[in-house]
């Protein structure tokens, strides 16, 4: 082989380096501005009835807002239950602070979970923030008075279904809901062609569901657009559990 050909060669080899070092670099910033639209809110104080904390995440890099709405009193003066609740990529705690109210209702207190990067939060969201994060809004609401520890439920809907599911690898769970969520951002990506190994934010739900010993309910729309329902399926039967199908989409 000439000093000619070596210097093509050379070349080549120097040009599929450049590529795979840009690919390893603009892949999870891709990945990660899917997975994570964080959208913004406007400086404003928690809705009435509503108490905010925020939380020093040093995974996040910020500090992260979380809500709790605990019942005024409850019928038989003992703490309240309390439901943990995380929404999906693309959405807020803004948008749920009905839901907060219902539960109230029946006497339960409710976290409403944010994302790092998200509404009025700083940080940066990734699954190792999202998950810190989750981690330092449950050590803090258990501590409320009010709030019994021992009966805590995660109730998370789409991204935030993987995500607390996370947290239940974490910290005492009583119960999940999963609603309308996928078995890993893995099996998501592979459908589109991307290998495993590329994936920055693999948020395993499966994995979890297959080791939960509490009760598990899996909601799922019919008509689900976004992420197949053939998902629900999955991760109903690794829970042992009957798929509730919705006649919605995502």
């Amino acid at each position: 082989m000439g000093w000619s050909s070596l210097a093509i060669l050379g070349g080549a080899l120097l040009l599929v380096a450049v590529v795979l070092l840009a690919l390893s670099f603009l892949l999870p910033r891709m990945q990660r501005s899917m997975l994570f639209p964080a959208p913004r809110a406007p400086e404003a104080p928690p809705p009435e009835g509503y108490v905010a904390i925020w939380l020093d995440v040093a995974e996040a890099r910020g500090r992260v807002e979380a809500w709790l709405r605990t019942p005024e009193s409850t019928s038989t003066g003992h703490p309240a239950p309390l439901i943990v609740f995380a929404h999906g990529n693309g959405e807020l705690i803004d948008y749920w602070v009905e839901l907060g109210e219902v539960f109230a209702q029946w006497g339960w207190a409710t976290l409403l979970l944010e994302y790092p990067g998200y509404g009025r939060s700083g940080g940066e969201p990734s699954e190792k923030s999202v998950r810190a994060t989750a981690r330092a809004a449950y050590d803090w609401a258990v501590e409320q008075p009010g709030v019994d520890r021992g009966r805590v439920v995660a109730y998370g809907r789409s991204l935030g279904a993987a995500a607390l599911a996370q947290l239940a690898r974490d910290r005492r769970i009583d119960a999940l809901i999963l609603e309308s969520t996928f078995t890993s951002v893995t099996a998501m990506a592979r459908r589109m062609g991307v290998p495993a190994a590329l994936v920055s934010d693999p948020f395993d739900t499966l994995s979890v569901v297959e080791r939960f010993e509490g009760p598990v309910l899996v909601l799922h729309g019919d008509r689900d657009e976004i992420v197949p329902v053939e998902h629900g399926e999955t991760l109903a039967d690794a829970a042992g559990v009957e798929l509730v199908r919705m006649p919605c989409g995502h």
